[in-house]
């Protein structure tokens, strides 16, 4: 489905997800960090990483936007739906992926000191298409006639 923004009489108008029952759109900027911030991140892994992302994602209602690497970290941009459980996918994702980047990248095992992968803690920031200031003085316009 098209994601987009237009504007309409000054106005941001978007164009919005939906299942059978709402109407939403839900981006989430998730930041993942390597334990001990070991560099080990590379494209091989990136592309490893994405695959898992949408193949699992699937399950909760996910869908990938945008991911990136430095040596240490991934960035992931996703769109989510209301029924989504962020946190428990987030868990089953780095439980899963850690495992099988230490099978399929033994390198990596190497430079980390202990059995995990993924450091315990993760960022996760909500996005969208507008800011706060927007939808705070759209609320704040409500029932007001347009001139």
């Amino acid at each position: 489905m098209y994601i987009g923004r237009r504007i309409l009489n000054g106005v941001v108008k978007m164009k919005l997800d939906n299942n059978n029952h709402s109407v939403f759109k839900m981006y989430y900027y998730l930041i993942l960090v390597v334990k001990y911030r070991r560099r080990v991140l590379n494209e091989e892994i990136l592309d490893y990483l994405i695959d898992r992302f949408v193949f699992i994602g699937k399950s909760y209602n996910l869908h990938l936007e945008e991911m990136n690497h430095d040596e240490d970290h991934v960035h992931i941009l996703f769109r989510a739906e209301p029924n989504s459980e962020l946190s428990k996918f987030i868990n089953t994702y780095k439980s899963a992926t850690s495992r099988t980047i230490k099978q399929l990248f033994p390198y990596v095992t190497k430079k980390l000191w202990k059995s995990q992968f993924w450091s315990r803690s993760f960022c996760l920031i909500t996005t969208g298409g507008v800011t706060t200031e927007i939808i705070r003085t759209y609320i704040e316009n409500q029932g007001e006639k347009d001139e």
